[in-house]
């Protein structure tokens, strides 16, 4: 079975690869691999899985996984949401140890805390690192050149490409995980759920009346803006919760911004941006946004941080779709969006979050200030 040969083709290339990782590393790998052969062995008589990954390839393995490696991200938060656990989960990038750590995931999922380390920002896999960890699959970009697989495939494990930006894109995610964790009811379940909470986003923002708030997201490094264009996921969101996402046709490499530009645009509400340490109280008192319409009415917010950063697409996406409407429209469903979460992180990751966990996700430390954000208040 592919788990069994891919065990024999490591031995032969054990030699170069102990040098590079030293000979703790080849103890603990021989050690580990011995039992990953009886493993593989014992699997095979349940017989293989086939999974056909957003590639368009077959990846084969001897059964259920249970040790993978995620060199990309907000992946392992959605993997976890299927699983309704952590414990199959051994190696991830470096962003998602950040957020990890920074919000309810360690909370929920302490090991999550002090995962090793398989990708950084670049995505390039750390190939020593995965053969110690000795997963049964890596979850890695599908469409990011070959130089970010090839290396993982060269070590004999297989990979499970996946492509990243729009919601069917997150459907297939929670498919392809339901599959590599033997959940598929599992998957269709959170892929129904996204569906029903799109359908009711739809007619809620249907029966409202009054223009559309326009609306953004905002990164700050430093004096430097960056933004979205309506091309990405935030394209999507926006639209499906009533915003009028003023970067419409905004064209950047980069995605930097300048304050001349975020004036012209004139938001109404800003979101900022989850993956910087940027706040309402930054963008309040940069004086080069001080007539923005966001910054007068004290409409800035920062994005909720759960078991991932909500503005991605994610397993908590319906959440964020929540939020966002109420944001845009506020007093719509005053005191609605804390059961929402209760309810939703129980189904997720089975966990019962309390009412102080709840404000740390709603970010109401950064966020109290902000004109009708009381309606998030226990």
């Amino acid at each position: 079975m592919a788990n069994t040969q891919r065990a024999r083709r490591r031995e032969s290339l054990r030699p170069q690869r102990w040098m590079a990782v030293g000979m703790i590393a080849a103890l603990a790998l021989t050690a580990g691999c011995s039992s990953r052969e009886a493993q593989a062995d014992n699997a095979a008589g349940a017989g293989a899985l086939t999974i056909i990954d957003q590639r368009g390839r077959a990846v084969t393995l001897d059964g259920p996984a249970g040790k993978v490696a995620f060199t990309v991200m907000p992946a392992p938060s959605i993997f976890a949401a299927v699983d309704r656990s952590y414990d199959r989960i051994v190696g991830l990038n470096q962003s998602t140890l950040v957020a990890n750590r920074g919000g309810m995931f360690a909370t929920m999922f302490p090991a999550s805390a002090d995962s090793a380390v398989v990708a950084g920002s670049d995505f390039v896999p750390n190939v020593e690192t995965l053969l110690q960890l000795d997963p049964d699959v890596v979850v890695q970009w599908g469409d990011r050149g070959n130089d970010v697989i090839a290396p993982i495939e060269s070590a004999g494990f297989p990979v499970v490409g996946l492509k990243y930006g729009t919601q069917d894109d997150l459907e297939q995610w929670i498919t392809l995980f339901s599959q590599i964790a033997g959940k598929p009811e599992r998957g269709r379940q959170l892929v129904d759920w996204q569906r029903a909470e799109q359908a009711e986003m739809r007619a809620r923002v249907a029966s409202t009346q009054g223009q559309r708030p326009r609306a953004m997201i905002l990164s700050r490094t430093g004096d430097t803006y960056s933004t979205t264009s309506a091309k990405g996921y935030d394209g999507f969101q926006f639209d499906l919760v009533g915003g009028d996402l003023v970067s419409k046709g905004f064209v950047s490499d980069s995605g930097q911004v300048g304050p001349e530009q975020i004036l012209a645009w004139n938001p109404e509400v800003i979101m900022l941006s989850g993956f910087d340490q940027s706040t309402p109280a930054d963008i309040y008192a940069d004086p080069r946004l001080a007539n923005v319409s966001a910054v007068q009415n004290k409409r800035v917010y920062k994005t909720p941080l759960g078991g991932y950063r909500w503005q991605v697409p994610g397993a908590e996406s319906p959440l964020m779709w929540l939020w966002m409407h109420q944001i845009l429209y506020p007093g719509t469903r005053n005191g609605q969006l804390r059961e929402d979460i209760r309810a939703g992180f129980d189904n997720l990751f089975a966990y019962r979050i309390t009412d102080d966990e709840i404000d740390q996700v709603l970010r109401l430390d950064l966020n109290k200030d902000a004109a009708g954000y009381d309606q998030f208040l226990r």
